[in-house]
């Protein structure tokens, strides 16, 4: 029972967030590589670990906000089936053995789980209460992922992808914050203090930047020549329509359907939006590995 509930604090769902890892694979076309590809494996399954002990961390701070919202007062630290001292012997050692493995792997990867891990740590103990820094740091971790990713192989991250992959986490990041305080409503602030700070007109306005942005970004990445003289070919242009539809989908789901909270579980919930993500990435490995 308690093996359940530890599993369930780590939050299995949310892992998705971590095939971020896999994204400078793919574009330095070394994705049938068999040893690069162990190695994004295991650098995938350090931040399995390793996330899932800082969700256990974050639960444990935030268990009586918790307790407050309608979905998260069922987590198990929340209502009790795990207890504190189990919560926390779980967390050093899920991050003691996430540390050694990273070290293992690459310095310079490890390097990177560390401060990914100290930002998170610092964000559950204090900057997650800092207006829009809060939504940079959420932001961050997707961006950290990446950059992991590609120094765990020693291949060099194109600036494209990181922009790319910043915009995209602040559009989900700031989709969250939106979703969370309109379905807690006067509640909102009980569960998370820095909710008092935004409203629903400021967040739909940084939204619409951030989505714009990310469109931009993306179109004039795959036709840039950078993109062009790397690939040799100018047809991953093709492939923004499977980025705009994704992002309109999912700004549909947030507005008209109310979710968002949780984009990770939306993800793999909506068939529509995870058939899109999968035609995306088959298309983006049809174009540059077979062109």
């Amino acid at each position: 029972m308690k093996l359940r509930a530890i599993l369930r604090s780590m939050r299995p769902a949310q892992w998705t967030k971590n095939f971020f890892v896999f994204a400078a694979l793919i574009f330095a076309q070394k994705f049938f590589s068999v040893p690069l590809l162990l190695k994004s494996l295991a650098a995938f399954l350090v931040f399995c670990l390793i996330s899932g002990g800082l969700y256990i961390f974050n639960d444990l701070r935030d268990r009586e906000e918790d307790q407050a919202h309608p979905k998260k007062s069922q987590r198990p630290i929340a209502r009790g089936d795990l207890s504190s001292t189990a919560a926390l012997a779980t967390f050093l050692v899920l991050s003691a053995g996430s540390f050694a493995l990273a070290f293992f792997l690459n310095r310079n990867f490890f390097i990177a789980v560390l401060v990914y891990f100290v930002l998170q740590v610092a964000y559950s103990l204090k900057l997650k209460q800092v207006v829009i820094l809060d939504i940079f740091i959420i932001a961050a971790g997707f961006v950290i992922r990446v950059v992991a990713g590609g120094l765990v192989i020693a291949v060099p991250i194109s600036s494209w992808l990181l922009i790319c992959t910043t915009l995209l986490a602040l559009f989900l990041a700031m989709s969250k914050r939106r979703h969370e305080l309109v379905l807690l409503e006067d509640k909102a602030t009980d569960h998370r203090p820095i909710l008092k700070e935004y409203s629903a007109y400021l967040l739909d306005q940084m939204i619409a930047v951030v989505t714009a942005s990310t469109l931009i970004a993306y179109c004039l990445y795959t036709i840039s020549a950078e993109t062009v003289e790397k690939f040799g070919t100018e047809h991953l242009v093709w492939t923004s329509a499977f980025v705009l539809y994704g992002i309109f989908r999912y700004l549909y789901l947030v507005h008209q359907q109310g979710k968002g909270g949780s984009p990770e579980e939306l993800v793999l919930r909506d068939k529509p939006l995870l058939l899109n993500i999968v035609l995306w990435i088959g298309t983006v490995i049809l174009i540059i590995y077979l062109r």
